[in-house]
C-alpha cells in the first residue's frame, strides 16, 4: 500500500511537478479556443450545407461531415503533421492539432446544429418569412436561438468531448497538459504526475458534466 501510495500519490512529486502542468494547461487551453470556436463556426455552416435544397452544395456538405466523423481523430492528426510535409506543407505542431481537431469537430457540431435545425416547425420559417425577414435573418433571429437552445447539452457534451481530445496532441509532442505530465514522469521516475494530470482533467470537466446532466433534465421536464 506504501509503495503504491508512493507510485501515484507522492505530493512531494506532484507539487514540483505542478508548474509543469499548469504551463501544460495554459497550452490545453489555447488549442481548446481555437479548435472549439472554430468547430462551432465550422459546423454552422456544414449544417447549412447538409439542408440546402441545392445538390451541388448539400452532397458535398454532407460527404465532408460524414467522411471527418468516420475518420478516428488521431489518424486525422498523426496525417496532417507527418503526411502534409511529403506534399512539401510544413505545419506546426499547434497548427497540426488545430487543424485536425477542427475538421473532426466541425463535423460533429455540424450534425449537432442540423438535428437543432430540424426540430424547428416549419411554420416558425414561413412566419418569420412572412413578416419580411430575409432567409439570413430568419436563422439568425428566429430559427438558431431556438436550435442551440434545443441541443445545448449535445453542444456542451461534444465541447467536453474537445477538451479531452486534446490529450492526443502528445503524440505531436505538443506540450498540452497529458505531454507535461509524461514528461515530469519520465524526470521523477514516479507517476504521480499522471494523476495529477488526470486530477486536473477531473476538476475541470466534472462541473461540465454536471451541467449537462441538469440541462437535459430541464428539457425533458
Amino acid at each position: 500500500m506504501d509503495l503504491f501510495l508512493d507510485q501515484f500519490f507522492n505530493l512531494d512529486v506532484m507539487a514540483r511537478a505542478l508548474p509543469f502542468l499548469l504551463q501544460g494547461l495554459w497550452m490545453t487551453a489555447k488549442i481548446c479556443a481555437a479548435v472549439i470556436l472554430l468547430g462551432l463556426v465550422g459546423g454552422f455552416f456544414l449544417a447549412l450545407g447538409c439542408l440546402s435544397p441545392r445538390r451541388w452544395l448539400r452532397w458535398p456538405a454532407v460527404v465532408v461531415t460524414d467522411f471527418f466523423r468516420a475518420l478516428p481523430p488521431l489518424v486525422l492528426l498523426i496525417f496532417v503533421y507527418s503526411g502534409l510535409p511529403f506534399a512539401g506543407i510544413q505545419v506546426s505542431p499547434f497548427a497540426a492539432v488545430v487543424i485536425a481537431f477542427f475538421l473532426n469537430n466541425s463535423s460533429y457540431y455540424g450534425e449537432v446544429y442540423r438535428a437543432g435545425i430540424e426540430s424547428i416547425p416549419r411554420g416558425q420559417w414561413e412566419a418569420a418569412r412572412s413578416t419580411g425577414l430575409t432567409q439570413a435573418q430568419t436563422i439568425g433571429y428566429v430559427i438558431l436561438p431556438q436550435a442551440v437552445r434545443n441541443v445545448l447539452p449535445d453542444l456542451l457534451s461534444n465541447t467536453i468531448e474537445v477538451v479531452k481530445l486534446t490529450s492526443l496532441a502528445s503524440v505531436v509532442s505538443l506540450g498540452e497538459l497529458l505531454y507535461s505530465a509524461n514528461m515530469a514522469r519520465s524526470l521523477t521516475y514516479n507517476a504521480s504526475p499522471i494523476m495529477l494530470a488526470a486530477l486536473i482533467y477531473l476538476v475541470l470537466l466534472w462541473p461540465l458534466v454536471r451541467l449537462v446532466s441538469r440541462f437535459q433534465r430541464g428539457l425533458a421536464a
